[in-house]
């Protein structure tokens, strides 16, 4: 069976031969799982899938690995592969090292361009984890905005979420008594401006009177 692992050591890329597993330890062989590339591939389409799941903050790793597990055995059923059981801690290791490998590669890609790197996983690999948080968040912002949840929000047309009672109760009374101090402070200017005019009209009444009084 092919081995698939590319390990990158001073800029030179070792590939893996074909191996043959004797027939005194085909016991052995079923017991412990053999990573042909069919099965690579599934495993690394499987986790890439995932790959979001994975990224939380908050999430039980080993159940998620029992997820893939069970994906990709039912693939590899899918393909008449019957015989050939792979448990999640086997799916945990061999992406660990896949993952090595791909970060060797990615440097290599970084120094010597993307040309340079002929691992067939890294493409696959590269366009998921290659990309930077702010891509990612682009992204996500991209799809939300085409839903429902994205044009309300976006129009802010969305039902708010109220307080519990008590605290909306005193938000309501303190906005009561805001609107109160408001209109008393509108009122005040109206009086202020209404006496100004008051105050200057008068003015020019006494000096029109004054004006007369010297003309004659």
């Amino acid at each position: 069976m092919e081995v698939i692992e590319t390990i990158v050591i001073q800029s030179t890329e070792v590939e893996g031969k074909e191996t043959v597993v004797p027939s005194v330890d085909v016991d052995k062989s079923k017991a412990e799982f053999i990573w042909t590339l069919q099965a690579t591939w599934h495993l690394v389409n499987t986790r890439l899938e995932m790959d979001q799941a994975f990224d939380q903050p908050v999430c039980k790793k080993k159940k998620l690995w029992e997820m893939v597990a069970e994906k990709v055995n039912a693939k590899l059923r899918e393909s008449e592969v019957t015989d050939i059981t792979v448990k999640a801690y086997e799916c945990d290791l061999k992406w660990r090292n896949m993952l090595a490998t791909y970060r060797k590669n990615a440097e290599r890609a970084k120094r010597l361009g993307a040309a340079s790197v002929h691992w067939e996983f890294f493409k696959a690999m590269h366009e998921v984890l290659g990309k930077s948080r702010e891509e990612i968040e682009a992204q996500r912002r991209a799809k939300l905005s085409g839903t429902r949840v994205g044009k309300a929000i976006a129009s802010k047309r969305f039902t708010p979420i109220l307080p519990t009672p008590p605290l909306y109760m005193e938000l309501q009374e303190r906005k009561m008594n805001m609107w109160a101090q408001q209109k008393a402070l509108e009122e005040r200017k109206i009086e202020a401006i209404n006496n100004l005019a008051q105050a200057i009209s008068s003015l020019a009444h006494k000096n029109n009177t004054q004006m007369s009084k010297d003309g004659h």
